[in-house]
Protein backbone atom coordinates (compact mmCIF):
# COMPACT_ATOMS: atom_id res chain seq x y z
CA UNK A 1 0.00 0.00 0.00
CA UNK A 2 2.90 2.39 0.88
CA UNK A 3 4.38 1.91 -2.73
CA UNK A 4 1.28 2.69 -4.36
CA UNK A 5 0.55 5.83 -2.24
CA UNK A 6 4.30 6.75 -3.11
CA UNK A 7 3.60 6.11 -6.95
CA UNK A 8 0.13 8.39 -6.94
CA UNK A 9 2.05 11.10 -4.99
CA UNK A 10 4.51 11.03 -8.35
CA UNK A 11 1.67 11.57 -10.66
CA UNK A 12 1.71 15.02 -12.43
CA UNK A 13 -0.87 17.74 -11.16
CA UNK A 14 -1.21 19.61 -14.31
CA UNK A 15 -0.91 18.05 -18.04
CA UNK A 16 0.71 20.27 -20.61
CA UNK A 17 0.62 19.48 -24.27
CA UNK A 18 1.78 20.26 -27.78
CA UNK A 19 1.97 18.84 -31.06
CA UNK A 20 4.02 17.47 -33.81
CA UNK A 21 4.87 20.43 -36.77
CA UNK A 22 7.53 18.34 -38.43
CA UNK A 23 9.14 14.65 -39.15
CA UNK A 24 12.20 14.23 -40.63
CA UNK A 25 14.82 10.95 -40.03
CA UNK A 26 15.29 10.18 -36.80
CA UNK A 27 13.67 13.55 -34.95
CA UNK A 28 10.94 15.33 -35.18
CA UNK A 29 9.70 18.63 -34.12
CA UNK A 30 6.69 19.97 -31.53
CA UNK A 31 5.46 23.17 -30.89
CA UNK A 32 4.22 24.94 -28.43
CA UNK A 33 6.50 23.72 -25.18
CA UNK A 34 9.23 25.77 -25.98
CA UNK A 35 8.24 27.11 -22.31
CA UNK A 36 8.43 24.21 -20.55
CA UNK A 37 10.78 22.48 -21.52
CA UNK A 38 14.87 22.10 -21.65
CA UNK A 39 17.71 19.97 -23.01
CA UNK A 40 17.10 16.31 -21.61
CA UNK A 41 13.09 16.80 -20.73
CA UNK A 42 11.29 13.51 -22.01
CA UNK A 43 7.57 13.57 -23.37
CA UNK A 44 5.56 11.47 -24.98
CA UNK A 45 3.86 11.36 -28.90
CA UNK A 46 0.38 10.05 -29.33
CA UNK A 47 0.26 8.99 -33.19
CA UNK A 48 -3.12 8.86 -34.53
CA UNK A 49 -2.69 5.01 -35.64
CA UNK A 50 0.13 3.78 -33.33
CA UNK A 51 1.10 3.19 -29.43
CA UNK A 52 2.62 6.13 -27.49
CA UNK A 53 6.16 6.75 -27.86
CA UNK A 54 8.39 8.22 -25.33
CA UNK A 55 10.92 10.98 -26.06
CA UNK A 56 13.74 13.25 -25.07
CA UNK A 57 14.45 16.81 -26.09
CA UNK A 58 17.76 16.71 -27.97
CA UNK A 59 17.58 20.04 -29.04
CA UNK A 60 15.35 23.51 -29.58
CA UNK A 61 15.24 25.98 -32.02
CA UNK A 62 13.06 29.20 -31.87
CA UNK A 63 9.53 28.26 -31.38
CA UNK A 64 10.28 24.56 -31.82
CA UNK A 65 11.38 21.73 -30.06
CA UNK A 66 13.32 19.04 -31.72
CA UNK A 67 12.68 15.11 -29.92
CA UNK A 68 14.49 12.13 -30.54
CA UNK A 69 12.70 8.73 -29.58
CA UNK A 70 13.09 6.17 -27.30
CA UNK A 71 11.71 4.14 -30.59
CA UNK A 72 10.55 3.94 -34.14
CA UNK A 73 8.93 7.00 -35.80
CA UNK A 74 6.80 4.92 -37.75
CA UNK A 75 3.04 5.95 -37.83
CA UNK A 76 4.20 9.64 -36.32
CA UNK A 77 2.47 12.48 -38.12
CA UNK A 78 2.28 16.16 -38.91
CA UNK A 79 -0.40 17.36 -35.74
CA UNK A 80 -0.23 14.20 -33.49
CA UNK A 81 -0.22 15.03 -29.66
CA UNK A 82 2.57 15.46 -27.50
CA UNK A 83 2.65 15.64 -23.79
CA UNK A 84 5.42 16.36 -20.97
CA UNK A 85 6.27 13.72 -18.92
CA UNK A 86 9.13 14.83 -16.73
CA UNK A 87 11.71 17.62 -16.77
CA UNK A 88 14.16 15.53 -15.28
CA UNK A 89 14.68 11.05 -15.84
CA UNK A 90 14.58 9.60 -12.52
CA UNK A 91 14.96 6.02 -11.21
CA UNK A 92 13.93 4.52 -7.73
CA UNK A 93 17.02 1.53 -6.99
CA UNK A 94 16.50 -0.64 -3.72
CA UNK A 95 18.48 -3.44 -2.50
CA UNK A 96 15.73 -5.96 -3.96
CA UNK A 97 16.99 -5.19 -7.63
CA UNK A 98 20.12 -7.22 -6.49
CA UNK A 99 20.20 -10.54 -9.07
CA UNK A 100 18.49 -8.58 -11.33
CA UNK A 101 17.98 -7.81 -14.96
CA UNK A 102 16.37 -4.39 -16.35
CA UNK A 103 16.25 -2.30 -19.43
CA UNK A 104 17.02 1.58 -19.98
CA UNK A 105 13.76 2.81 -18.22
CA UNK A 106 14.75 0.57 -14.80
CA UNK A 107 11.88 -1.78 -16.12
CA UNK A 108 12.46 -5.80 -15.29
CA UNK A 109 13.20 -7.78 -18.01
CA UNK A 110 13.79 -11.19 -16.61
CA UNK A 111 10.81 -12.63 -15.94
CA UNK A 112 10.96 -12.75 -12.46
CA UNK A 113 8.20 -10.02 -11.72
CA UNK A 114 7.76 -6.67 -10.68
CA UNK A 115 10.75 -4.45 -9.26
CA UNK A 116 10.44 -2.63 -6.19
CA UNK A 117 10.87 0.98 -5.90
CA UNK A 118 13.47 2.54 -3.46
CA UNK A 119 12.45 6.23 -1.66
CA UNK A 120 14.90 8.46 -3.09
CA UNK A 121 14.92 9.17 -6.53
CA UNK A 122 18.41 9.25 -8.33
CA UNK A 123 19.17 11.63 -11.51
CA UNK A 124 20.45 9.18 -14.58
CA UNK A 125 22.41 12.27 -15.12
CA UNK A 126 23.56 13.21 -12.20
CA UNK A 127 26.72 14.62 -11.11
CA UNK A 128 29.60 13.22 -9.24
CA UNK A 129 30.50 14.35 -5.83
CA UNK A 130 32.74 17.71 -5.27
CA UNK A 131 35.99 16.88 -5.74
CA UNK A 132 37.41 18.82 -2.33
CA UNK A 133 34.49 16.30 -0.48
CA UNK A 134 35.27 13.23 -1.91
CA UNK A 135 37.40 10.62 -0.03
CA UNK A 136 41.06 9.03 -1.03
CA UNK A 137 41.08 5.88 -3.17
CA UNK A 138 40.47 3.17 -0.76
CA UNK A 139 42.87 -0.29 0.10
CA UNK A 140 43.11 -3.04 -2.85
CA UNK A 141 39.97 -4.52 -4.38
CA UNK A 142 40.83 -8.76 -5.10
CA UNK A 143 39.40 -9.03 -8.65
CA UNK A 144 40.33 -12.82 -8.65
CA UNK A 145 42.37 -12.30 -12.03
CA UNK A 146 46.12 -13.35 -10.97
CA UNK A 147 47.42 -11.14 -14.42
CA UNK A 148 45.14 -7.92 -13.07
CA UNK A 149 45.87 -8.58 -9.28
CA UNK A 150 49.33 -8.72 -9.51
CA UNK A 151 50.63 -6.60 -12.54
CA UNK A 152 47.96 -4.02 -13.02
CA UNK A 153 46.77 -3.97 -9.08
CA UNK A 154 43.46 -2.18 -8.82
CA UNK A 155 42.03 0.28 -5.43
CA UNK A 156 38.61 0.66 -4.10
CA UNK A 157 37.40 3.89 -6.01
CA UNK A 158 39.86 3.63 -8.83
CA UNK A 159 38.65 3.88 -12.45
CA UNK A 160 40.80 1.10 -14.62
CA UNK A 161 39.62 0.77 -18.95
CA UNK A 162 39.74 -2.40 -20.59
CA UNK A 163 41.02 -1.53 -23.80
CA UNK A 164 40.77 -4.64 -26.46
CA UNK A 165 39.39 -5.47 -29.83
CA UNK A 166 36.64 -7.53 -31.11
CA UNK A 167 35.89 -11.47 -29.93
CA UNK A 168 39.23 -10.88 -28.07
CA UNK A 169 37.58 -11.99 -24.38
CA UNK A 170 36.55 -8.83 -22.57
CA UNK A 171 33.27 -9.96 -21.72
CA UNK A 172 34.10 -13.35 -20.29
CA UNK A 173 36.87 -11.51 -18.40
CA UNK A 174 34.62 -8.94 -17.31
CA UNK A 175 32.30 -11.42 -16.04
CA UNK A 176 34.50 -13.45 -14.62
CA UNK A 177 35.85 -10.54 -12.46
CA UNK A 178 31.94 -9.87 -10.91
CA UNK A 179 31.75 -13.94 -10.02
CA UNK A 180 35.18 -13.40 -7.91
CA UNK A 181 35.94 -9.91 -7.19
CA UNK A 182 35.84 -8.96 -3.00
CA UNK A 183 33.31 -6.08 -4.26
CA UNK A 184 29.77 -6.02 -2.17
CA UNK A 185 27.97 -5.51 -5.61
CA UNK A 186 28.31 -5.71 -8.78
CA UNK A 187 26.44 -3.11 -11.51
CA UNK A 188 26.85 -4.37 -14.83
CA UNK A 189 25.66 -2.38 -17.93
CA UNK A 190 25.98 -4.02 -21.04
CA UNK A 191 25.45 -1.57 -23.69
CA UNK A 192 24.92 -2.20 -27.53
CA UNK A 193 25.85 -5.78 -27.20
CA UNK A 194 24.35 -8.72 -29.42
CA UNK A 195 21.32 -10.10 -28.47
CA UNK A 196 21.84 -13.38 -28.92
CA UNK A 197 25.08 -12.92 -26.31
CA UNK A 198 22.89 -11.40 -23.18
CA UNK A 199 22.14 -14.43 -22.16
CA UNK A 200 25.35 -16.27 -22.82
CA UNK A 201 26.72 -13.87 -20.77
CA UNK A 202 24.17 -13.73 -17.61
CA UNK A 203 23.75 -17.59 -17.63
CA UNK A 204 27.29 -19.20 -18.66
CA UNK A 205 30.02 -16.48 -17.95
CA UNK A 206 27.95 -14.89 -14.97
CA UNK A 207 26.68 -17.57 -13.92
CA UNK A 208 23.95 -17.66 -10.68
CA UNK A 209 26.93 -17.20 -8.18
CA UNK A 210 27.71 -13.80 -10.07
CA UNK A 211 24.21 -12.66 -10.93
CA UNK A 212 22.79 -13.16 -7.10
CA UNK A 213 25.11 -9.92 -5.98
CA UNK A 214 24.61 -8.07 -9.17
CA UNK A 215 22.52 -6.05 -11.27
CA UNK A 216 22.92 -6.34 -14.91
CA UNK A 217 21.40 -2.96 -17.26
CA UNK A 218 20.73 -4.56 -20.86
CA UNK A 219 20.67 -2.34 -24.07
CA UNK A 220 21.05 -4.40 -27.02
CA UNK A 221 22.93 -3.26 -30.68
CA UNK A 222 19.50 -2.71 -32.50
CA UNK A 223 17.65 -0.63 -29.93
CA UNK A 224 17.41 3.11 -30.56
CA UNK A 225 20.25 5.51 -29.49
CA UNK A 226 18.69 7.01 -26.82
CA UNK A 227 18.19 3.63 -25.03
CA UNK A 228 21.99 2.60 -25.54
CA UNK A 229 23.21 5.61 -23.72
CA UNK A 230 20.54 6.07 -21.35
CA UNK A 231 21.60 2.29 -20.12
CA UNK A 232 24.87 3.65 -19.47
CA UNK A 233 23.19 6.55 -17.18
CA UNK A 234 21.12 3.75 -15.50
CA UNK A 235 24.15 2.06 -14.99
CA UNK A 236 25.70 4.74 -13.09
CA UNK A 237 22.66 5.60 -11.36
CA UNK A 238 21.96 2.47 -9.59
CA UNK A 239 25.52 2.35 -8.50
CA UNK A 240 25.76 5.63 -6.84
CA UNK A 241 22.43 4.33 -4.89
CA UNK A 242 24.55 1.36 -3.00
CA UNK A 243 27.66 3.48 -3.07
CA UNK A 244 25.53 6.06 -1.12
CA UNK A 245 24.62 2.78 0.87
CA UNK A 246 28.19 2.61 2.47
CA UNK A 247 28.49 -0.56 -0.14
CA UNK A 248 31.93 -1.08 -2.23
CA UNK A 249 30.72 -1.39 -6.18
CA UNK A 250 32.19 -3.03 -8.59
CA UNK A 251 30.59 -1.01 -11.55
CA UNK A 252 31.42 -2.32 -15.13
CA UNK A 253 30.59 -0.90 -18.57
CA UNK A 254 30.53 -2.96 -21.32
CA UNK A 255 31.40 -0.41 -23.93
CA UNK A 256 32.17 2.93 -23.42
CA UNK A 257 32.70 2.93 -26.92
CA UNK A 258 28.85 1.78 -27.80
CA UNK A 259 27.66 4.81 -25.59
CA UNK A 260 29.94 7.26 -27.80
CA UNK A 261 28.70 5.64 -31.12
CA UNK A 262 25.08 6.17 -29.43
CA UNK A 263 25.94 9.91 -28.73
CA UNK A 264 27.62 10.69 -32.06
CA UNK A 265 23.84 9.21 -33.96
CA UNK A 266 22.29 11.77 -31.61
CA UNK A 267 24.43 14.47 -31.90
CA UNK A 268 24.33 13.85 -35.62
CA UNK A 269 20.84 13.87 -35.97
CA UNK A 270 20.45 17.21 -33.97
CA UNK A 271 22.87 18.92 -36.18
CA UNK A 272 25.53 18.50 -34.47
CA UNK A 273 29.23 19.01 -36.55
CA UNK A 274 31.24 16.23 -36.92
CA UNK A 275 35.05 16.11 -35.97
CA UNK A 276 37.20 13.22 -35.72
CA UNK A 277 36.29 9.78 -36.96
CA UNK A 278 32.34 11.47 -36.94
CA UNK A 279 32.22 12.14 -33.55
CA UNK A 280 30.47 15.13 -32.93
CA UNK A 281 32.04 17.64 -29.62
CA UNK A 282 29.14 16.41 -27.43
CA UNK A 283 30.39 12.97 -27.39
CA UNK A 284 33.98 14.05 -25.55
CA UNK A 285 31.38 16.41 -23.44
CA UNK A 286 29.37 13.62 -22.05
CA UNK A 287 32.59 10.56 -21.43
CA UNK A 288 33.85 12.49 -18.30
CA UNK A 289 30.57 13.62 -17.09
CA UNK A 290 29.56 9.80 -17.42
CA UNK A 291 33.41 8.26 -16.25
CA UNK A 292 33.89 10.63 -13.14
CA UNK A 293 30.76 10.00 -11.43
CA UNK A 294 33.11 6.30 -10.91
CA UNK A 295 35.17 6.98 -7.98
CA UNK A 296 35.41 7.27 -3.85
CA UNK A 297 32.47 8.57 -2.60
CA UNK A 298 32.10 11.12 0.76
CA UNK A 299 31.28 8.14 3.48
CA UNK A 300 32.14 4.88 3.56
CA UNK A 301 31.00 3.35 -0.01
CA UNK A 302 32.73 3.71 -3.26
CA UNK A 303 32.26 3.04 -6.90
CA UNK A 304 35.37 1.20 -8.49
CA UNK A 305 34.99 1.72 -12.40
CA UNK A 306 36.30 -1.42 -14.76
CA UNK A 307 35.36 0.21 -18.56
CA UNK A 308 35.66 -1.94 -21.68
CA UNK A 309 36.65 0.40 -24.56
CA UNK A 310 36.24 -1.35 -28.09
CA UNK A 311 39.54 -0.32 -30.22
CA UNK A 312 38.70 -0.15 -34.07
CA UNK A 313 41.64 -2.33 -35.44
CA UNK A 314 43.78 -2.28 -32.61
CA UNK A 315 44.44 1.50 -32.60
CA UNK A 316 44.85 2.56 -29.23
CA UNK A 317 45.10 6.19 -30.61
CA UNK A 318 41.89 6.39 -32.31
CA UNK A 319 39.33 9.47 -30.71
CA UNK A 320 36.97 7.49 -28.06
CA UNK A 321 40.01 5.20 -26.78
CA UNK A 322 42.50 8.12 -26.66
CA UNK A 323 40.17 10.37 -24.40
CA UNK A 324 38.75 7.40 -22.34
CA UNK A 325 42.54 6.70 -21.60
CA UNK A 326 42.90 10.38 -20.27
CA UNK A 327 40.36 10.40 -18.15
CA UNK A 328 40.69 7.00 -16.13
CA UNK A 329 43.29 5.85 -13.37
CA UNK A 330 44.87 3.16 -15.68
CA UNK A 331 44.29 0.79 -18.85
CA UNK A 332 44.13 -3.15 -19.68
CA UNK A 333 45.20 -3.90 -22.64
CA UNK A 334 44.10 -7.40 -24.12
CA UNK A 335 46.16 -8.51 -27.14
CA UNK A 336 44.26 -10.26 -29.90
CA UNK A 337 47.96 -11.68 -30.68
CA UNK A 338 48.17 -13.23 -27.06
CA UNK A 339 44.12 -14.74 -27.66
CA UNK A 340 46.00 -16.20 -31.23
CA UNK A 341 48.03 -17.95 -28.83
CA UNK A 342 45.12 -19.78 -26.69
CA UNK A 343 46.39 -17.89 -23.68
CA UNK A 344 43.53 -16.35 -21.60
CA UNK A 345 43.02 -13.65 -20.37
CA UNK A 346 44.73 -12.44 -23.01
CA UNK A 347 46.22 -9.06 -21.26
CA UNK A 348 49.49 -7.98 -22.61
CA UNK A 349 51.34 -6.89 -19.00
CA UNK A 350 53.85 -4.51 -20.70
CA UNK A 351 51.17 -2.43 -22.10
CA UNK A 352 48.98 -1.95 -19.22
CA UNK A 353 49.57 0.19 -16.35
CA UNK A 354 47.62 1.21 -12.91
CA UNK A 355 48.47 4.43 -11.96
CA UNK A 356 47.91 3.39 -8.21
CA UNK A 357 51.18 1.54 -8.58
CA UNK A 358 53.43 0.96 -7.41
CA UNK A 359 51.88 3.01 -4.15
CA UNK A 360 49.26 0.47 -2.71
CA UNK A 361 51.62 -2.21 -2.93
CA UNK A 362 54.63 -2.91 0.14
CA UNK A 363 58.25 -3.68 -0.87
CA UNK A 364 58.35 -6.81 -1.32
CA UNK A 365 55.43 -7.23 -3.68
CA UNK A 366 56.75 -4.32 -5.96
CA UNK A 367 60.37 -6.19 -6.33
CA UNK A 368 58.27 -9.29 -7.49
CA UNK A 369 56.21 -7.39 -10.07
CA UNK A 370 59.10 -5.14 -11.19
CA UNK A 371 61.33 -8.53 -11.65
CA UNK A 372 58.42 -9.98 -13.73
CA UNK A 373 58.13 -7.13 -15.76
CA UNK A 374 61.69 -6.93 -16.32
CA UNK A 375 62.32 -10.30 -17.59
CA UNK A 376 59.16 -10.16 -20.08
CA UNK A 377 60.23 -6.95 -21.07
CA UNK A 378 63.23 -8.63 -22.18
CA UNK A 379 61.99 -11.60 -23.97
CA UNK A 380 60.09 -9.22 -25.90
CA UNK A 381 62.92 -6.88 -27.48
CA UNK A 382 64.66 -10.22 -28.59
CA UNK A 383 61.51 -12.29 -29.04
CA UNK A 384 61.77 -12.11 -33.17
CA UNK A 385 65.60 -13.15 -32.71
CA UNK A 386 64.62 -16.21 -30.15
CA UNK A 387 62.30 -17.29 -32.72
CA UNK A 388 65.02 -17.43 -35.46
CA UNK A 389 67.32 -19.19 -33.34
CA UNK A 390 69.97 -15.97 -33.94
CA UNK A 391 70.06 -15.29 -30.51
CA UNK A 392 73.02 -17.04 -28.92
CA UNK A 393 72.88 -18.37 -25.06
CA UNK A 394 75.52 -16.66 -23.12
CA UNK A 395 75.48 -13.10 -24.54
CA UNK A 396 73.18 -11.64 -22.60
CA UNK A 397 72.33 -12.82 -19.34
CA UNK A 398 69.49 -11.16 -18.77
CA UNK A 399 68.23 -12.32 -21.96
CA UNK A 400 69.15 -15.99 -20.80
CA UNK A 401 67.19 -15.53 -17.89
CA UNK A 402 64.17 -13.98 -19.32
CA UNK A 403 64.26 -17.21 -21.90
CA UNK A 404 64.06 -19.47 -18.80
CA UNK A 405 61.13 -17.72 -17.10
CA UNK A 406 59.24 -16.97 -19.71
CA UNK A 407 57.33 -20.12 -20.29
CA UNK A 408 56.65 -19.84 -16.60
CA UNK A 409 55.51 -16.66 -16.44
CA UNK A 410 53.20 -16.88 -19.52
CA UNK A 411 51.76 -19.98 -17.44
CA UNK A 412 50.89 -17.70 -14.18
CA UNK A 413 49.31 -15.68 -16.89
CA UNK A 414 47.16 -18.08 -18.39
CA UNK A 415 43.83 -18.80 -16.09
CA UNK A 416 40.65 -20.45 -16.77
CA UNK A 417 37.32 -18.83 -16.53
CA UNK A 418 36.67 -21.11 -13.37
CA UNK A 419 39.95 -20.22 -11.27
CA UNK A 420 40.28 -18.10 -9.26
CA UNK A 421 43.02 -16.44 -7.42
CA UNK A 422 43.61 -14.07 -4.43
CA UNK A 423 45.26 -11.25 -4.29
CA UNK A 424 48.03 -12.70 -1.58
CA UNK A 425 48.25 -16.03 -3.62
CA UNK A 426 48.98 -14.29 -6.83
CA UNK A 427 52.03 -13.07 -5.37
CA UNK A 428 53.13 -16.11 -3.39
CA UNK A 429 52.49 -18.14 -7.20
CA UNK A 430 54.57 -15.15 -8.97
CA UNK A 431 57.30 -15.11 -6.00
CA UNK A 432 57.80 -19.27 -5.96
CA UNK A 433 57.96 -19.07 -10.48
CA UNK A 434 60.53 -16.37 -9.60
CA UNK A 435 62.63 -18.50 -7.45
CA UNK A 436 62.35 -15.45 -5.18
CA UNK A 437 61.56 -17.39 -2.08
CA UNK A 438 63.50 -14.69 0.76
CA UNK A 439 61.16 -11.75 -0.69
CA UNK A 440 57.59 -14.38 -0.27
CA UNK A 441 58.51 -15.00 3.31
CA UNK A 442 58.66 -11.39 4.12
CA UNK A 443 55.42 -10.99 2.30
CA UNK A 444 53.94 -13.48 4.45
CA UNK A 445 55.68 -12.34 7.81
CA UNK A 446 54.08 -8.91 7.38
CA UNK A 447 50.58 -10.20 6.73
CA UNK A 448 50.91 -12.09 9.88
CA UNK A 449 51.77 -8.86 11.93
CA UNK A 450 48.67 -7.02 10.47
CA UNK A 451 46.67 -9.82 11.40
CA UNK A 452 47.97 -9.87 15.09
Amino acid sequence: MKSVIKEIDRIEEVRIYGSVTRVSGLTAECGGLDKYLSLGSRLKIYPKKAQPINAEVVGIDHNHVLMMPFGSLEGVGVGDKVEVISADSVIYPSEDWLGRVINAFGEPIDDKGLLAKGDEPYLLKNQPPPAQKRNRVGGKIDLGVRAMNAFTTCCEGQRMGIFSGSGVGKSMLMAMIAKYSSADVNVIGLIGERGREVQEFIEDYLGEEGLKRSIVIVSTSDEPALLRKYAAFVTLAVAEYFRDSGKKVLCMIDSVTRFAMAQREIGLAAGEPPTSKGYTPSVFADLPKLLERAGPGTNNGSITGLFSVLVEGGDMEEPVADAVRGILDGHIVLDRKIAERGRFPAVNVLKSISRMMPNCNSEEQNKIVARARELLSSYDDMAEMIRLGAYRKGSDVLVDEAIEYHPKIEHFLKQDSSDHTSLEKGYEMLANLLDMNDVNANIAASQSEEEE
